[in-house]
Parts: C-alpha cells; structure tokens; sequence
C-alpha cells in the first residue's frame, strides 16, 4: 500500500475565505489508519483536488451526501482509471448501496468503523483483488473510545485555520419516526452516548471554541437520560468555549433546570425540528412536534427564557399543505421570537418512507442527485403544479431570508447575552441566518 486519500466532495466551497464545517467523520475514520499507513485528507471545499497524483498502491475513501454523490462519483471513475483502490461510503452509499457500487470497487454501508479496519487490512494484503464488493455495519456500536481522533489528524486538518465551525459528535441514533428523515436509517434507533472525558478531552486536544453537533437529535436525551446530559453540562461548563449548537426537538422545554444548565456549559442554539405549522402534518412528524403554531410559540418563549436560543427547522411541501400554509407560514416567523430559521424543501431522500410512497404514486419527478439540497422541488405535489409550489417556497424564503429579517433576528438573539461577550457571540448570532440564505441561493440567488 502507498499510502490512504480520504476525500470530502465539495458542497459549499469557502465562504469569506474558510469553509462552513469540517470533514468530521474522515477526521474519524483516518485516525483509525495504523501509523505505519500515510494516510491525507482532501477536502473540495478547501483545496483543488490533486487528483492526477492518484495512482496505483492508493486507497481512495469518499464520503458523500445524496446531494454531492454526483461529484464523488466523477472522483471515483477518475481515481479508478488511474490505478487506485476505491470505496465509497456515507449516508448515500448507506441508502443506495447499488447505486453507489456502479462506479467504486467497493461500498460502505452502514457506520463502517469497523470495516474500514477490516478494508484497510485487506487493500494492504492483496490490492483491489483483496476489496470485497460491499462492507455492512449496521451494528450500532456503543459510544466509548469509538475512532478517537488522533493528533496526526488533527495537525493535518488544522481546523481553526481552514473552517468557520467544527463539527463534533456527542451522541448517535433517534428514536423517532418522521418519514421523510433519514437519521433513523444511518445511525440507527437506539441512543448512544460518548464518555463526557472523552467528548472534554476531544475538544481540548482539538482546541476548538465554537462547535456544531452532529447528532440526529441531542435534544432527546433531555428526557431519555437527563443524569448523563447534567453530568455533560457541568464538564462542559468548566471550558473556555464561545459557544457551541445543536439538534433540538421542542421537548426540551419541559426541561427547565437542564436548559439552565446548558446557559452555563456556553450552549448557545438549539436547532429545533418544528417541521411545520399545518396541524394536519402531524402524521408525518414521527411526535416531534404536532403541527400546532400556538404549541410551537409557547416552546420557543419557554426555551428562550431560560437564556437559550432557538433555531427554528421547518419544512413545506407536505400533502397537506396549500399555498395558505406559506402564508401562515411567513406570519408565524414575522411573530415569533426566533434566533434564526431554516425552512426548507420537502425532499424525498432514499430509502425514507415519504420516497416509496411518490414511487407507488409515480411522483418523482427525474431529477438529478444534486438536487436533492432541500431548495429544489423533487417530486409532484398534491395541491399544487410543480412550479406554484416553487413559486409558494420562493416567496416565502425572499420573506425570511431579506437582510432586514436576518438584522433583526440576528440583533435579537445577540441581546440575549451581556455586553462583555459579544465579541465570543457576534459571530454566532448571524451566521446561522446567512448559511441558510446562501443555501436557498443555491438554486435562486437572492
């Protein structure tokens, strides 16, 4: 073996000279390679990729999404005709395993933490002969000591010069059910947790002070283990960070010591899956939320009173919504006390059960893979032409996302702090608004 490539397709490129969030699970899963292995991480977003220096002797990983699958594959066919070893992995190759298998000698389905090892160990023996053609873990492996990110990594990415925020993991899994989500089918229903020393130890080594949870649904486990999220808060709390976000669910409110707690241990958002105002979506919010505007005002007052801010995630394009659901819509965001939103597209992600009824329906419109972004309309809607419903989301984006609305936001959530942290705060009480503006520019610039 020459040496392991593992690549980060490009999604957002740079903004303002660093990208949005770092390459967290290759971080992982190159930490797992043996000392004795070079192994580099090529991240699109960052850098022009190398890929003429790829060769024969070269075991090439790619992480993709669904919406940057297309891409990982024109580097897949490309590192393949030059010789090198490829596998495929994340949540795409996870959903679409024989998808994926067209255009790499092997996939990796699952959390793949222990069959990357086994990957790696069979490449060095024999090569691409030696690549078996798919490698399954859907074990749901416990937390602890799990691909622990090594200092060689961390050197090698050097995050604090290259990416706005760092990404992190806490915990793993959700238990609940909404159709259209993928989370269920990527890291499974049981809830994991990692030791608190190693989730402190991580981030000291890594000397990051911001960070964004990857985790499907942190918010949970205010009610499914509040001892361990106290436990969390406390350490957490003993850190010099500026700040730090999650994935929410409106539950939390009924949680007000933990949400006092959590001020404490320098939490800044919770970004909470609210998912729509239509009461009449609740059959498909698997009891995250029940569609209900007045329910969701008293959650985000109850959460924000505590000192804690509220992202607000909700989607449009449900059956049951009509164009007076966007209406509604812009109305509950104008009135309520948000920090900062996120309304997005309804789209039919593989393997999800939203999908397997548009195809019983024959509902999917054929659109390419890098449409699937959340900002494009991917199937037929059932109370609107394609186009009203694009018009209906387009209007109502144009509302949420003019610069006065992000000032206004933006301003309200820095008030929640004392003067003397706004230097540690300013940056978070934008950022979140102007990521999402420049996602839905992804398709309508604004």
């Amino acid at each position: 073996m020459r040496r392991i490539v593992l690549i980060q397709p490009k999604r957002d490129g740079r903004i303002f000279g660093k990208s949005p969030g770092s390459p967290y699970t290759l971080m992982r899963l190159a930490s797992l390679v043996p000392a004795e292995i070079p192994v580099e991480i090529w991240d699109e977003n960052v850098r022009r990729l190398p890929l003429d220096t790829l060769r024969e002797g070269d075991l090439v990983g790619i992480t993709s999404m669904t919406v940057t699958i297309e891409g990982a594959e024109v580097i897949a066919r490309r590192a393949m005709k030059q010789g090198a070893g490829v596998v495929v992995g994340g949540v795409h190759a996870t959903l679409l395993p024989e998808h994926t298998s067209t255009f790499a000698h092997s996939v990796m389905v699952g959390e793949g933490y222990f069959t990357w090892q086994q990957l790696v160990q069979d490449f060095a023996a024999a090569g691409i002969k030696g690549m078996q053609p798919e490698y399954r873990d859907e074990s749901w492996a416990d937390l602890e000591g799990l691909a622990t990110i090594s200092d060689r990594v961390i050197q090698m990415v050097d995050e604090n010069r290259h990416y706005w925020t760092p990404y992190l993991e806490i915990t793993r899994g959700c238990v609940r059910s909404c159709d259209f989500c993928t989370a269920i089918r990527v890291s499974g229903r049981r809830m994991r947790l990692r030791p608190v020393d190693e989730v402190v130890d991580e981030i000291q080594r890594r000397q990051i002070k911001r960070f964004f949870l990857t985790d499907d649904n942190f918010g949970l486990n205010f009610s499914t283990d509040p001892e361990y999220r106290a436990e969390l808060f406390e350490a957490l709390a003993k850190l010099d960070l500026h700040g730090w976000t999650c994935q929410s669910e409106m539950s939390i409110a009924k949680h007000p010591e933990l949400l006092k707690m959590s001020v404490a241990a320098h939490l800044d958002k919770h970004f909470v899956g609210f998912e729509s105002v239509n009461p009449d979506n609740r059959s498909s919010l698997g009891g995250k939320s029940k569609g209900q505007a007045q329910q969701t005002r008293e959650a985000i007052r109850i959460i924000r009173s505590h000192g804690v801010g509220v992202v607000g995630l909700f989607v449009m394009g449900f059956d049951s919504d009509t164009p007076a659901t966007f209406q509604t819509m812009w109305e509950f965001v104008r009135d309520s006390e948000l920090d900062s939103v996120s309304t997005t597209m309804l789209t039919p992600f593989p393997a999800t059960p939203f999908r397997m009824q548009l195809e019983r329906e024959k509902r999917l419109l054929d659109s390419p893979w890098r449409h699937y972004d959340t900002a494009h309309v991917t199937f037929l809607p059932k109370h609107f032409t394609v186009d009203e419903l694009r018009r209906c989301y387009d209007w109502l984006c144009r509302k949420i996302y003019h610069p006065s609305q992000i000032l206004r936001r933006g301003t309200r959530s820095l008030a929640r702090h004392p003067l003397s942290l706004a230097g540690k705060k300013a940056f978070g009480s934008f950022s979140t608004d102007y990521g999402y503006r420049r996602t839905y520019a992804y398709r309508n610039v604004l």
